[in-house]
Protein backbone atom coordinates (compact mmCIF):
# COMPACT_ATOMS: atom_id res chain seq x y z
CA UNK A 1 0.00 0.00 0.00
CA UNK A 2 1.72 3.28 -1.16
CA UNK A 3 -0.47 5.93 0.64
CA UNK A 4 -0.78 4.57 4.06
CA UNK A 5 1.28 6.72 6.34
CA UNK A 6 4.24 5.17 7.84
CA UNK A 7 5.06 8.23 10.23
CA UNK A 8 4.66 12.14 10.77
CA UNK A 9 6.11 14.97 12.38
CA UNK A 10 4.34 17.72 13.56
CA UNK A 11 4.64 20.92 15.64
CA UNK A 12 4.29 20.44 19.04
CA UNK A 13 2.07 22.83 20.88
CA UNK A 14 4.57 24.69 23.22
CA UNK A 15 7.17 24.50 20.97
CA UNK A 16 5.08 26.27 18.32
CA UNK A 17 3.17 29.09 21.10
CA UNK A 18 6.96 29.73 22.17
CA UNK A 19 8.43 30.03 18.54
CA UNK A 20 5.45 32.39 17.72
CA UNK A 21 5.73 34.28 20.76
CA UNK A 22 9.10 35.19 20.70
CA UNK A 23 9.25 36.25 17.16
CA UNK A 24 6.20 38.41 17.98
CA UNK A 25 7.45 39.89 20.78
CA UNK A 26 10.71 40.41 18.99
CA UNK A 27 8.89 42.48 16.05
CA UNK A 28 6.76 44.36 18.73
CA UNK A 29 10.10 45.60 20.54
CA UNK A 30 11.43 46.63 17.67
CA UNK A 31 8.79 48.38 16.62
CA UNK A 32 7.94 50.01 19.70
CA UNK A 33 12.34 51.40 19.89
CA UNK A 34 11.62 52.81 16.29
CA UNK A 35 8.59 54.73 17.45
CA UNK A 36 9.12 55.55 21.15
CA UNK A 37 12.48 56.71 20.68
CA UNK A 38 12.88 57.30 17.16
CA UNK A 39 16.61 57.40 16.03
CA UNK A 40 17.54 59.21 12.39
CA UNK A 41 14.76 58.53 9.57
CA UNK A 42 16.84 55.82 7.41
CA UNK A 43 17.44 53.63 10.98
CA UNK A 44 13.95 54.40 11.92
CA UNK A 45 12.88 52.91 8.12
CA UNK A 46 15.27 50.23 8.72
CA UNK A 47 13.61 49.27 12.19
CA UNK A 48 10.53 49.74 11.36
CA UNK A 49 11.38 46.91 8.43
CA UNK A 50 13.30 44.77 10.62
CA UNK A 51 9.97 44.78 12.94
CA UNK A 52 7.22 44.11 10.28
CA UNK A 53 9.19 41.26 8.89
CA UNK A 54 9.52 39.66 12.10
CA UNK A 55 5.95 40.18 12.70
CA UNK A 56 5.51 38.86 9.31
CA UNK A 57 7.79 35.93 9.75
CA UNK A 58 5.80 34.77 12.99
CA UNK A 59 2.37 34.91 11.00
CA UNK A 60 3.81 32.33 8.43
CA UNK A 61 5.07 30.39 11.41
CA UNK A 62 1.67 30.51 13.27
CA UNK A 63 0.02 29.40 9.50
CA UNK A 64 2.56 26.74 8.66
CA UNK A 65 2.59 25.10 11.52
CA UNK A 66 -0.87 24.28 11.58
CA UNK A 67 0.28 21.31 9.01
CA UNK A 68 2.07 18.22 9.50
CA UNK A 69 4.48 16.16 7.75
CA UNK A 70 4.00 12.94 6.62
CA UNK A 71 6.17 9.41 5.18
CA UNK A 72 4.39 7.11 3.11
CA UNK A 73 6.71 4.60 0.79
CA UNK A 74 6.67 6.52 -2.25
CA UNK A 75 7.08 9.97 -0.83
CA UNK A 76 7.51 12.22 2.04
CA UNK A 77 4.78 14.98 2.02
CA UNK A 78 2.68 17.77 3.95
CA UNK A 79 -0.73 16.55 4.77
CA UNK A 80 -2.23 19.38 2.60
CA UNK A 81 -0.46 17.32 -0.21
CA UNK A 82 2.29 19.08 -1.21
CA UNK A 83 4.77 16.25 -2.06
CA UNK A 84 8.78 17.78 -0.80
CA UNK A 85 10.56 14.73 -2.06
CA UNK A 86 10.12 11.14 -3.31
CA UNK A 87 11.49 8.78 -1.40
CA UNK A 88 13.14 7.14 -4.87
CA UNK A 89 14.89 10.35 -5.17
CA UNK A 90 16.43 10.25 -1.73
CA UNK A 91 20.02 9.98 -1.56
CA UNK A 92 20.97 10.31 2.25
CA UNK A 93 19.60 11.01 5.96
CA UNK A 94 21.59 13.17 8.38
CA UNK A 95 21.12 13.62 12.18
CA UNK A 96 24.25 14.41 13.16
CA UNK A 97 25.34 17.09 15.25
CA UNK A 98 27.30 18.96 12.73
CA UNK A 99 24.50 18.13 9.98
CA UNK A 100 23.13 21.80 8.55
CA UNK A 101 19.51 20.60 9.96
CA UNK A 102 17.01 22.69 11.76
CA UNK A 103 16.86 21.78 15.82
CA UNK A 104 15.03 18.50 16.73
CA UNK A 105 15.39 17.30 13.24
CA UNK A 106 17.00 15.73 9.91
CA UNK A 107 18.61 17.17 6.87
CA UNK A 108 17.79 14.98 3.54
CA UNK A 109 20.23 14.98 0.26
CA UNK A 110 17.88 14.09 -2.63
CA UNK A 111 19.43 13.37 -6.59
CA UNK A 112 17.64 16.19 -8.22
CA UNK A 113 16.90 19.64 -6.99
CA UNK A 114 13.60 20.76 -6.44
CA UNK A 115 12.16 23.97 -5.76
CA UNK A 116 13.10 26.32 -3.21
CA UNK A 117 10.72 26.11 -0.27
CA UNK A 118 10.08 27.14 3.16
CA UNK A 119 7.17 26.45 5.79
CA UNK A 120 8.92 28.31 9.40
CA UNK A 121 9.40 25.76 11.90
CA UNK A 122 8.40 22.47 10.41
CA UNK A 123 10.48 22.58 7.09
CA UNK A 124 12.74 23.63 4.03
CA UNK A 125 14.11 22.81 0.87
CA UNK A 126 17.28 24.50 -0.98
CA UNK A 127 18.28 22.28 -4.07
CA UNK A 128 19.37 19.27 -3.02
CA UNK A 129 18.93 19.65 0.56
CA UNK A 130 15.53 19.58 2.45
CA UNK A 131 15.49 20.20 6.32
CA UNK A 132 12.66 18.66 8.41
CA UNK A 133 12.44 19.92 12.33
CA UNK A 134 12.14 23.28 13.85
CA UNK A 135 9.27 23.39 16.59
CA UNK A 136 8.71 19.79 15.91
CA UNK A 137 9.13 16.95 18.74
CA UNK A 138 12.80 15.23 18.83
CA UNK A 139 11.05 11.70 18.97
CA UNK A 140 8.60 12.39 15.40
CA UNK A 141 11.77 13.67 13.92
CA UNK A 142 13.85 10.83 15.18
CA UNK A 143 11.52 7.83 14.51
CA UNK A 144 10.65 9.88 11.12
CA UNK A 145 14.76 9.99 9.83
CA UNK A 146 14.98 6.55 11.36
CA UNK A 147 12.28 4.85 8.79
CA UNK A 148 13.54 6.68 5.66
CA UNK A 149 17.38 5.20 6.90
CA UNK A 150 15.68 1.68 6.83
CA UNK A 151 13.97 2.27 3.53
CA UNK A 152 16.96 3.25 1.91
CA UNK A 153 18.78 0.45 3.20
CA UNK A 154 15.88 -1.74 2.39
CA UNK A 155 16.21 -0.02 -0.96
CA UNK A 156 20.12 -0.76 -1.51
CA UNK A 157 19.66 -4.53 -0.58
CA UNK A 158 20.77 -4.51 2.52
Amino acid sequence: MQDEVLATVQASSPRRWAGVGMLTTVGALVIYVALASPPELVWQVFLLGVGAATLWLAHRMWQSTLDRIELTRSELRTATGCVIAEVADIESVDRGVFAFKPSNGFLVRTRTKGPNRWAPGLWWRMGHRIGVGGVTAASEAKFMSEMLTAMLVERAGG
